[in-house]
């Protein structure tokens, strides 16, 4: 996604990349832009303070993110996050930072995506009692499972039914659906870029609502949208809806 982003960035007039940090010092980045430096994830205070960034894009992982957002907050640097897989102490985290500087995070930055959540908050509002089910696929190398897209779709789902719900991950043996249940599905395989299904089934009918990303180009464009957006508002949480007025 860091590659992804540079190539989106390297397109664009309102945005420029000032620098780039890697959490693999031994990581090659000899076919980056050769004026965007790409320095060790250990450097990052010094490169806030020489460079002097707008905007945060962080495309890493929960603990390293966590990392960088603190560091932003005391640099006044606003953070636009897409990793997924925090966990409570990571959400607070950046709930803390968010104190201080502007905070987006989103699990994805596919305006796609968004009309997608809004069509299945219409729809299950709309089908009260029938069945639904969840699944998502991304390439092998993805480490969190279900995505953070999924869990964002299964929130929705569930704000739409007030709460109700039990989420089950996956089905094996004797495992006849329970009404209410909301079934949830990780697949990993090649290089599959993201694809996310909701299902809903009730009596003799079914309806599919589904997304599939092409290319890592759709998130880094949103991204680089929200970081455009979110540089110098005042500090607190914000919506990636926001940006795209969804």
């Amino acid at each position: 996604m860091g590659r992804a982003v540079l190539d989106a960035a390297s397109d664009r007039e309102d945005v420029d990349v000032v620098a780039g940090v890697n959490r693999d010092p031994e990581a090659d980045a000899s076919d980056a832009d050769p004026q965007v430096p790409i320095e060790p994830a250990r450097e990052f205070g010094r490169v806030l303070r020489e460079r002097d960034p707008d905007a945060l894009v962080d495309f890493s992982g929960p603990s390293s993110s966590q990392n960088y957002v603190a560091v932003c907050a005391e640099a006044g640097v606003a953070c636009v996050v897409g990793t997924t897989g925090f966990d409570d102490r990571g959400e607070s985290a950046l709930d803390a930072a968010s104190d201080h500087v502007p905070v987006l995070r989103a699990s994805n930055f596919s305006r796609g995506v968004q009309a997608l959540l809004d069509a299945v908050e219409a729809a299950v509002g709309d089908l009260p009692e029938y069945d639904v089910e969840v699944t998502e696929t991304h390439h092998n190398g993805k480490r969190d499972a279900p995505s953070g897209t999924a869990k964002t779709v299964v929130d929705r789902i569930e704000s739409t039914r007030d709460g109700d719900g039990r989420r089950v991950h996956g089905r094996e043996g004797d495992a006849p659906r329970e009404p209410g249940e909301i079934g949830v599905h990780a697949r990993r395989a090649g290089g599959v870029r993201g694809e996310h299904e909701v299902l809903l089934a009730g009596g003799d009918e079914e309806l599919r609502l589904a997304h599939r990303a092409g290319s890592r180009a759709v998130f880094a464009e949103g991204a680089l949208d929200a970081a455009d957006w979110l540089a110098g508002r005042d500090p607190g949480r914000y919506e990636f809806s926001e940006v795209v007025g969804v």
